[in-house]
């Protein structure tokens, strides 16, 4: 880059002592199955002293019965309005790390809730259905949506661009381990100005 580039990029970005620090209160984790939410969301919360929060537990909690038979008894639409409510409830706490299920963000109420609380910051964990595809395999929790590959793949591609607009951060978690997932998270939060009120 020539010199005179550097200057008007220089000229034009923004000089962070001056910026009004980002009144951090939560941060959301959000991708497909498999992408580490849970686990890379307990390191965040666990380095920031902050309390774990994981939207598919929380749900479970408060209405006694798994994912699997919420799905089985009442259908995917009567799931998605106890998980907006569920949302909702954990949107309210502060200091948090919520990690969101992996079909959360296709319910518009949900989008809305995350994008008009303020405080929040989301981070989309990225990698190829492939691998996504390959970490849930090694892991022993049932999935039924990984049942066919192949209409879960095209729920990914349906989901992903949700993720990315969703987002403020994108991580490419591809041969990142949960660790360096974590830190690479961490090291672009310190590259903004924020507060933890």
């Amino acid at each position: 880059m020539q010199a005179n580039q550097q200057e008007a990029l220089s000229q034009t970005e923004p000089d962070p002592q001056q910026m009004r620090p980002f009144p951090l209160r939560r941060l959301v984790l959000t991708g497909f199955m498999g992408a580490g939410k849970s686990t890379v969301g307990r390191l965040l919360a666990s380095h920031l002293g902050w309390q774990f929060l994981d939207l598919d537990s929380h749900l479970e909690n408060r209405t006694g019965a798994t994912i699997a038979e919420l799905f089985s008894l009442h259908g995917e639409a009567h799931f998605r309005r106890l998980e907006s409510t569920a949302l909702a409830s954990a949107l309210g706490r502060s200091h948090v790390v919520l990690a969101l299920g992996g079909g959360t963000p296709e319910d518009l109420t949900n989008r809305l809730l995350i994008e008009q609380t303020p405080s929040t910051f989301t981070i989309f964990l990225d990698a190829p259905f492939s691998t996504l595809f390959d970490r849930c395999m090694l892991q022993e929790i049932s999935r039924p949506v990984l049942a066919d590959p192949e209409t879960a793949a095209l729920r990914f591609e349906r989901r992903r661009p949700l993720y990315a607009r969703l987002s403020r951060l994108v991580v490419e978690t591809t041969g990142l381990s949960p660790e360096e997932t974590a830190k690479a998270i961490l090291d672009e939060l310190n590259q903004i100005p924020y507060s933890r009120p």
